[in-house]
């Protein structure tokens, strides 16, 4: 569908450019335009690098397992059906502590693997569990210390500092995490108290 939409509003601005005599300007707008988007990607891809380095070494030094285990009484209360050591409980640690380091490249194959897990305790079930969709709603929310993405955006794009959105980017994904926390209880109460 959002294909369609997309292929749907390019052929539409052609069909204008044409009609107008602008398809010179359609063709430096895509020249241009692709230009940037290619050295968006080396900028990302460098930050990238950096934090995933950074958040290597935090994991030899044995910073991440530490994180775990501040961690476990969250994610217990979180996730009372996932069993204490299960392979589940260590993903979604993972992801969350790689999101709240604002390392969303990080987090993704953690909070696949979390997923296929939560799946396995789900017993193969067409239907998403409690635990699955508490995940999923609280990676969403997605807790950050530290907006990489947004800084790499915002450095690319001219801003003479960057790193000022850090404070507001706290904020509001603490009020987001903390919302998605408080809806998931009320929602897991409903579901208890139906069964």
């Amino acid at each position: 569908m959002l294909n369609s939409l997309w292929a749907g509003m390019i052929l539409i601005g052609i069909i204008f450019a044409a009609f107008t005599g602008r398809i010179p300007e359609i063709t430096d707008a895509a020249l241009d335009s692709s230009k940037e988007a290619v050295t968006l990607c080396i900028t990302m891809i460098g930050v990238m690098a950096f934090w995933m380095g950074l958040m290597e070494i935090a994991s030899k030094a044995g910073m991440i397992e530490k994180g775990a285990k501040m961690l476990k009484p969250f994610v217990r209360f979180l996730f009372p059906e996932v069993p204490e050591g299960h392979k589940a409980g260590e993903h979604i640690t993972t992801n969350i502590i790689a999101n709240f380091l604002g390392l969303g490249w990080a987090a993704t194959p953690a909070g696949l693997k979390a997923m296929e897990e939560l799946g396995k305790l789900n017993h193969g079930s067409p239907v998403a569990s409690n635990a699955m969709c508490n995940f999923l709603i609280l990676n969403i929310s997605s807790l950050q210390l530290i907006p990489v993405n947004v800084i790499a955006f915002r450095s690319q794009y001219g801003s003479v500092n960057p790193t000022a959105i850090v404070g507001a980017g706290i904020v509001a994904t603490a009020i987001s995490t903390g919302t998605a926390i408080v809806f998931c209880k009320i929602m897991d109460r409903k579901k208890t108290r139906k069964s």
